[in-house]
C-alpha cells in the first residue's frame, strides 16, 4: 500500500502549526515544508539561483537575506512565483526522500502554507484544512509577528481564499477554540489510521 501522504494547510494565522504539533504529539511524522524551504534557501545551488534571478540587493554577507527577499516578493506576485520556482522543486525532492525514511508509517503529514497554491496538494492522498475567521487570523498574526494589519493583509493576498481551499479539502478543522480544534484533529487522526 505504501505510506499515505496527508497534506495539512491553512491560511496565515489559522493555527496550522499548532495542529501540526498536535499530530506530531500523537506520533505522526510531520514535515514542515516552510521550515525546510528556509534551510534550502541557503544551500549553494539555491543561493546561486537566487543571486542570478534577484541580484545582490537581496543578499547580506554573501547569503540571501530573508527580510530583504520578503520585502521584494510579498509585494510582487511575479517575483514570488520566481522564488517559488527555485525553492519548490528542491523542497519536493527533499520531502520525497523524507517520506522514504518513514515508509513503515501508515501515513505522514506534510504541513505547507501554500499546499494548494504550489500545486503540491495533488501529491497528497488526503488534505486537512485548518481554518479560522479572518479577523481572528489577522489578530493572531499581528500579535505573533509584531506586524501591522496592512502587512498581514498583504501576506494574505498571496494565498487562496478559504472557500477555494475548503472545496479541495477532505477534512476541515475550525480552529477558533483550541480544545475543540484538537478534538476535531483527533477524530481525523482516528479516521486516517483506518485507511
Amino acid at each position: 500500500m505504501g505510506t499515505k501522504i496527508i497534506g495539512l494547510t491553512g491560511g496565515i494565522g489559522s493555527g496550522k502549526s499548532t495542529m501540526a504539533n498536535y499530530f506530531a504529539s500523537l506520533g505522526v511524522p510531520v514535515y514542515i515544508a516552510d521550515e525546510e524551504a528556509k534551510k534550502i534557501l541557503f544551500l549553494p545551488v539555491a543561493v546561486a539561483e537566487v543571486k542570478e534571478v534577484f541580484g545582490e540587493t537581496v543578499f547580506t554577507d554573501g547569503l540571501p537575506d530573508k527580510a530583504k527577499l520578503a520585502g521584494v516578493v510579498f509585494n510582487n506576485p511575479e517575483k514570488l512565483t520566481l522564488l517559488n520556482r527555485i525553492i519548490h522543486p528542491k523542497v519536493k525532492e527533499h520531502f520525497l526522500e523524507w517520506v522514504k525514511m518513514h515508509n513503515s508509517q501508515n501515513f505522514v503529514i506534510k504541513e505547507a502554507a501554500i499546499l494548494f497554491e504550489s500545486g503540491s496538494y495533488k501529491d497528497c492522498d488526503k488534505v486537512i484544512l485548518v481554518t479560522a475567521p479572518k479577523d481572528l487570523r489577522i489578530k493572531r498574526v499581528m500579535q505573533r509577528d509584531n506586524v501591522t494589519e496592512e502587512q498581514v493583509l498583504n501576506r494574505m493576498s498571496n494565498q487562496w481564499d478559504e472557500e477555494k481551499k475548503a472545496a479541495l479539502s477532505d477534512y476541515i478543522i475550525h480552529n477558533i477554540d483550541r480544545d475543540i480544534a484538537k478534538n476535531e484533529a483527533h477524530k481525523i487522526f482516528s479516521e486516517l489510521n483506518k485507511m
